[in-house]
């Protein structure tokens, strides 16, 4: 087989990172009052925040929140990290205080289909390849942490099953941060009675680890332990939970991720300080960065600019219903990003074509960015739009899309950052800080003391507009089980398509009265939520037919080539 070209694209991400010479991470730091004593370097432009100073800066949290999140997206992505990153140098360009607060990358979508986490253009976080690649190791201790307990459950089987575990069972699977669709089922302990009982076992990929929920979570390393002592890993053969604290690993799995838990400070290209901790799957989990890096922002900043993973009827929504009624935050202002090309996918056209001018389609799709415009407002957080230009938009099709959000009463700001960085995003950002002077009068969408069965169906109606919500009843049985053990005022987390209001990723724009399919639900009790699987979630992906890895390479000086 012919091997990629190894030659650098001038115009790629990689190259424009390569073009800019980073400050020393001291100087980011001393840009938010971080002393160079309490960082601690993993090479010039990379660093861990120390623990006691985190601490302290988390206590107090002054800054102003501002969520950045999309509309239901391409397969692509609408530049929802870009604009982040474009947005906060803007701020920092108008004199502003200000850190971004983001998640790592996973390496599944990075050798995979979608690439790097990183931003693009002008408007990236550096070191580029690094943060998409092993970056301070924060990932490799998630997964030990996660397997050090799978391990312990086998372990405990084999020497007599004192707690009595079902080996049929055990819902507690391995992990790897990688994509691997032949590791989605599988069978351990083959080979004889050395090898322990055989039983059918799995993989997930990392990020969907609970583990990984829990460190993101998490207030304090007593918080983390506590948390990764409630999850339930298995159950016994009289039906009754198993739980992490049971295995007698905690402390161990809590020592692993010690200096995981200090966050990690980096830079944008402009030299804007970067708080880049933790990276939950957006579907099964909850898809924000890490609540003890954001405090630590907003005790160390004006202005944090963060985002949540997906669209947002994902993405926000969870970081709104559960990060922010778990971590005590109140955002600010809240950025919702729309391309013209999603657009016109949400209007009926393929997403082959999205680079062909068509005004009709951006109309019809306008509807998926109405939406979302009226989901946030509900949450009582002032609203405005980005949109991310792109080189194939056309005047015209970027003007149906600033009519829509006048007609919905939307402020609207057409953003170049990506290719003029923080000069591209002004408008932006100017209209952010008036925004987050306003009063905020942010309010989660359900109440705690609603019953489970009643929280899916609220955010089903009211951010779906599902018509009804059909629950499998081995869904029911588990919901009522949960709230009989007393987990009934635990936040909901949904796990659905990306690509669509509905369970059904093909079925585009704003649907209204379908039926939403509840076909399984599970309890994160260690992270404190119950997670409802609407259709197909894979917790395991898959690598595409031509993965991102293909297009990998290091070159004599030891530059990383052919990451986006």
């Amino acid at each position: 087989m012919k091997s990629a070209a190894r030659t650098v694209d001038p115009g790629s991400d990689a190259a424009i990172a390569a073009s800019i010479t980073p400050q020393p991470i001291e100087a980011i730091g001393a840009r938010l009052g971080i002393p160079s004593d309490e960082l601690y370097r993993y090479g010039p432009h990379k660093a861990k925040i120390a623990l006691d100073l985190a601490r302290r800066a988390e206590a107090s949290p002054k800054g102003k929140l501002i969520l950045v999140t999309a509309i239901n997206p391409t397969p692509a992505g609408e530049g929802k990290t870009t604009t982040t990153i474009g947005l906060a140098d803007a701020l920092a360009r108008a004199g502003k205080k200000v850190a971004i607060a983001l998640r790592e990358p996973s390496l599944g979508p990075v050798f995979g289909a979608k690439g790097g986490a990183t931003g693009g253009g002008r408007a990236q976080i550096v070191p580029m390849q690094e943060i998409n690649l092993h970056f301070t190791g924060d990932f490799h201790a998630i997964s030990a942490a996660h397997n050090l307990l799978a391990a312990a459950i086998d372990n405990h089987i084999y020497w007599g099953n004192a707690l009595d575990i079902d080996v049929r069972r055990v819902n507690w699977r391995r992990v790897v941060d990688l994509n691997d669709r032949a590791l989605r089922r599988v069978t351990v302990g083959l080979g004889g009675p050395g090898n322990g009982f055989p039983r059918e076992d799995g993989f997930d990929i990392t990020v969907a680890s609970e583990v990984m929920a829990i460190f993101c979570l998490a207030r304090s390393l007593a918080d983390l332990e506590e948390r990764l002592g409630r999850m339930v890993v298995a159950q016994t053969r009289a039906r009754k939970p198993v739980t992490a604290a049971d295995l007698q690993v905690t402390g161990a799995m809590t020592a692993l991720l010690r200096d995981a838990f200090q966050p990690n400070l980096v830079q944008t290209l402009e030299g804007t300080p970067a708080l880049v901790h933790g990276g939950p799957f957006a579907n099964i989990a909850h898809g924000c960065n890490s609540v003890f890096a954001t405090r630590a922002a907003l005790g160390l900043a004006d202005y944090v600019v963060t985002e949540a993973g997906f669209g947002a009827d994902l993405g926000a929504e969870k970081f709104l219903d559960i990060k922010c009624r778990q971590a005590g935050l109140k955002p600010s202002a809240i950025v919702i990003v729309a391309t013209v090309r999603a657009l016109k996918m949400h209007g009926g056209v393929a997403y082959k074509d999205v680079g062909i001018e068509n005004v009709t389609a951006v109309n019809g799709g306008a509807a998926n960015l109405v939406r979302h415009i009226d989901n946030m407002k509900s949450f009582g957080v002032p609203v405005v739009v980005a949109i991310n230009r792109f080189t194939a938009d056309t005047p015209a099709e970027v003007a149906a899309v600033e009519a829509a959000c006048r007609a919905v009463g939307a402020d609207v700001h057409l953003c170049t950052h990506w290719a003029n960085g923080s000069a591209g995003a002004e408008g932006l950002a100017a209209d952010v800080i008036r925004l987050a002077d306003l009063p905020s009068a942010y309010r989660p969408l359900y109440a705690d003391e609603l019953p489970l069965v009643q929280k899916i169906e609220t955010i089903a109606r009211r951010i779906y507009r599902a018509g009804t919500v059909s629950f499998e009843p081995s869904a029911l049985t588990k919901l009522a089980e949960f709230e009989a053990q007393g987990f009934g005022a635990l936040p909901i987390c949904m796990a659905k398509t990306q690509y669509s209001f509905t369970a059904d990723p093909t079925q585009r724009g704003a649907p209204e009265g379908f039926v939403l399919p509840i076909r399984e639900v599970r309890l994160s009790a260690g992270a404190g939520f119950v997670v409802a699987l609407c259709g197909d979630v894979l917790t395991m992906p898959g690598l595409p037919s031509k993965p991102a890895a293909e297009h990998i390479f290091v070159d004599e000086t030891g530059f990383i080539g052919g990451i986006s």
